[in-house]
């Protein structure tokens, strides 16, 4: 069974993939394109990557600017982190708000993010491995973000490690949203 289950922010889904476990260990099916086609999503990805972080390790609030836009799928392999989605469009019933999701590798499910969705996470563990499949190529000049703690998600850190970039991101108050 592959399960997409809509989410608070319209567009975007947990994936439930199929899993079976037997003595030999896990196998689990993490995408499927019929399934994301028959709900009108991506199913094209061009990139993939991924991003080791240390615990206490917040990476966000990421997204790409039109014309270079994309949905994301996204999943942790190893550790934990508490995901992040904040609803950039202007047209959405659910602009600026945002939802959370943890994400584990003990329990192997999936983000799907429509375009116009900021992304962000915080790694609960040391060596949180989350990979990230991408519609469109990276673009430096389209590369952009909302700041961390603009918004009002809690984090549940006290003490965040966050890079230089990611202090700099414009704050949600400020930004024009081109979605």
């Amino acid at each position: 069974m592959f399960d997409l289950e809509e989410t608070a922010l319209k567009g975007c889904y947990l994936v439930h993939p199929f899993s079976s476990y037997d003595e030999r260990g896990l196998f689990i099916k993490i995408f499927q394109s019929e399934a994301f086609e028959d709900k009108g999503l991506c199913s094209c990805f061009k990139e993939q990557y991924y991003s080791i972080s240390k615990k206490d390790v917040i990476r966000g609030m990421h997204f790409q600017l039109p014309p270079n836009d994309h949905c994301k799928l996204v999943y942790c392999l190893n550790g934990s982190a508490v995901d992040a989605l904040l609803d950039l469009r202007k047209q959405s019933k659910s602009y600026k708000h945002y939802i959370s999701f943890e994400l584990s590798s003990d329990n192997p499910i999936l983000v799907y993010i429509p375009r116009g969705i900021a992304h962000g996470f915080l790694s609960k563990s040391n060596n949180t491995v989350m990979i990230y499949n991408v519609e469109t190529s990276y673009d430096r000049k389209t590369d952009a973000g909302i700041l961390w703690n603009s918004f009002d998600f809690n984090w549940p850190c006290t003490n965040p490690i966050i890079s230089e970039r990611d202090m700099n991101h414009i704050a949600l108050s400020s930004f024009d949203s081109p979605f």
